[in-house]
């Protein structure tokens, strides 16, 4: 379980960071920087975990309870970006964006994975599967799945047949046969190989 000994080790305020949704064939890439403050709700040290080890429900809980509690930065990356700048610039763009998005200085940013971006903050450290070790990466880590996850249910909604609000935008069998059935929307990767190959079909 994550907890709170990499922050504490850093000097100065600390953010954790970590991005969903560079995988899909549709969607935004979108990324999250938390400050947990220093004494943070029981609960958050009692159940927080790697956004994908939770269910649904446990991470609509936490979600609400870091809003509340924690300083939170949300940096998105579009589709256009993704396809334009390539998937891991976008990343590191939409990072960047959630650290801005703090509004206030950080001294540390502890980063899920093990390649460096560029942020405006003093010092970068990568914590590879760090959302399993750092309390501050694991909130991230749950805000960006939460917040991805609705978006992608809402544009279900205007793009119905997708399977969006169960696949998120990822290349799941059903996602697949309803791009060639239905074709491609203004939401879709056309830089994915998968996606790639439709479009060049089409």
């Amino acid at each position: 379980m994550p907890d709170l000994s990499l922050e504490l080790a850093c000097k100065g305020s600390v953010c954790g960071v970590d991005e969903v949704g560079r995988g899909p064939l549709a969607g935004p890439v979108v990324a999250c920087a938390v400050i947990l403050p220093p004494n943070p709700h029981p609960r958050l040290r009692g159940e927080l975990d790697d956004s994908k080890k939770l269910s649904v429900k446990k991470r609509e809980a936490l979600f609400e309870l870091i809003m509340a509690e924690a300083v939170v930065g949300l940096g998105r990356a579009e589709v256009e970006e993704i396809d334009r700048l390539n998937i891991l610039k976008a990343t590191f763009l939409a990072m960047r964006r959630a650290v801005e998005g703090l509004g206030r200085a950080v001294d540390t940013a502890l980063v899920d994975g093990n390649q460096i971006p560029q942020l405006p903050v003093k010092r970068v450290q990568c914590v590879v599967k760090g959302d399993g070790k750092s309390l501050s990466i694991a909130a991230a880590s749950v805000v960006a799945k939460v917040s991805r996850d609705r978006e992608m249910s809402e544009l279900s909604q205007c793009f119905p047949g997708y399977g969006w609000e169960r696949n998120a935008g990822y290349g799941t069998a059903e996602h697949r046969a309803a791009m060639q059935r239905l074709g491609l929307t203004e939401h879709h990767r056309k830089s994915f190989a998968p996606v790639a190959d439709l479009f060049r079909n089409l």
